[in-house]
């Protein structure tokens, strides 16, 4: 017997209630309830369920993980050594960003290592076989199914035993026993537990493509992102080449890790060195830029900051931001008009972080300071030269981690003077071939720069 039941669904958080709220409690978002039927079968409260006994942990034997390579080495990267047996995948990006491409060249370069089943519920047959030709995909073990009922997946799916399954996308699929539209939050949450305990059950690799809102996160609710092993987002701008792969959860490694691929006309190629892409069009050195070393997880990248000043129209004068935390900036160029003594009070100032990057942290506080008071002086900074540090509120230069990395990076790209802070320098190990110097606070950087 079927008993139906009326709730009221937070589109952000998954949070039921029995009537409409204005404002979520649990999320606390307005205007995200919309009403749900739900069937539930109304079972025994007799019913016997089997029994689970406990296990002590330090008697069982730990496994080693099973880890197969994507093809692409920045990918593994991020993944922590490769797809894990039995893994659940998310994978999130803004339409267009190349989600799609990424994962068809995936298919195609772990041929020979078993059946990949292909599900997507938005594009048909046609289309994906065009950008297949496109791409020049030739493994024949890839499988296409253009289906939204989640009882039919899961028929396809332990019938053809594939090694790799794909979903494209979590939005489109739907299941019977849910009478809200598919996309909605019950929808998800019941699609995203079905195909997480078939994954499970059959050691089957699963990767699920989703949307993205205005925001950025992932469509629909949180729980998604708790459900799944490893997220991963691709992000970068629509108009520029440059992709980068960011894992914010992994199970089975880091979360620090980034990987960067260019969009071309054969799909997503691998960019091994990151820090030469980036840096590649700067030949001469005009006022108001420099090379920050920052860290990505474990890898060093050399990026370029550009900052511009100009004298304010308004009373108002302009902060902005592209790349980096605005409050930051805003922090930073107090600290300058105030230990420095430069007039930035009457000036526009914007800052730009080259190459759509995005820098969270404070290790680029030196470069950002750097350019604003090279384009505030109009004197270039000498060329060659790289910053790295973070600048406190009274002026003082802060020691970072992760120096020798990133002095063994400049090096290798040729840089020749590299400007740290002095607790750093004191406590380097190795020799490098650079002209290393070594700064206590901003007065004391602005001096040795030239920039008074």
């Amino acid at each position: 017997m079927a008993k139906e039941k009326t709730v009221f669904v937070c589109s952000g958080c998954g949070y039921e209630s029995p009537k409409w709220m204005g404002r979520c409690p649990a999320c606390n978002e307005w205007n995200t309830f919309y009403e749900e039927k739900l069937t539930k079968q109304v079972g025994s409260k007799y019913e016997k369920k089997k029994e689970v006994t406990p296990m002590v942990l330090m008697n069982l034997e730990g496994k080693e993980i099973c880890r197969n390579s994507t093809g692409f080495s920045e990918l593994d990267r991020v993944l922590g050594g490769g797809l894990v047996n039995g893994s659940l995948v998310l994978l999130g990006g803004e339409p267009g960003i190349g989600k799609s491409t990424l994962i068809l060249q995936i298919c195609d370069k772990i041929k020979g290592e078993g059946k990949v089943l292909y599900v997507s519920g938005e594009e048909s047959a046609e289309q994906i076989k065009l950008r297949a030709d496109r791409l020049g995909i030739h493994n024949e073990d890839i499988l296409f199914l253009g289906e939204t009922d989640i009882g039919i997946i899961e028929e396809a799916i332990l019938k053809e035993k594939p090694k790799l399954v794909i979903i494209d996308s979590i939005q489109t699929m739907y299941s019977d026993e849910i009478t809200s539209a598919p996309g909605s939050v019950s929808q998800v949450r019941e699609i995203t537990s079905k195909i997480m305990r078939i994954c499970k059950e059959n050691a089957i690799t699963t990767i699920i493509i989703g949307h993205v809102t205005k925001d950025g996160n992932i469509a629909g609710p949180r729980v998604l992102e708790h459900m799944v092993d490893t997220v991963l987002y691709l992000e970068g701008e629509r108009y520029f080449s440059y992709r980068i792969l960011r894992g914010v959860k992994n199970r089975f490694g880091s979360t620090n890790e980034i990987g960067m691929f260019e969009m071309q006309d054969k799909g997503m190629c691998e960019i091994l060195n990151p820090s030469q892409i980036l840096i590649s069009e700067r030949e001469e050195t005009p006022p108001g830029s420099i090379i920050v070393a920052t860290m990505e997880g474990t890898r060093p990248l050399m990026v370029e900051i550009q900052s511009l000043t100009s004298t304010s129209v308004f009373g108002l004068p302009r902060r902005t931001a592209n790349g980096m935390d605005y409050n930051r900036l805003t922090l930073l160029i107090a600290v300058l008009e105030k230990k420095v003594g430069l007039n930035l009070g009457n000036q526009d100032v914007y800052v730009n972080v080259v190459g759509g990057i995005k820098l969270n942290e404070p290790a680029v506080d030196l470069g950002v300071v750097l350019a604003a008071a090279s384009s505030y002086k109009n004197i270039p900074i000498p060329k060659g030269s790289v910053a790295i540090g973070e600048v406190g509120l009274t002026g003082e230069i802060r020691s970072v981690n992760f120096i020798e990395k990133r002095l063994k990076e400049v090096e290798k790209l040729g840089f020749q003077t590299c400007i740290i802070p002095e607790n750093n320098k004191k406590l380097l190990k190795e020799s490098y071939k650079l002209d290393i110097i070594g700064v206590n606070d901003i007065v004391d950087v602005i001096k040795k720069m030239g920039l008074r």
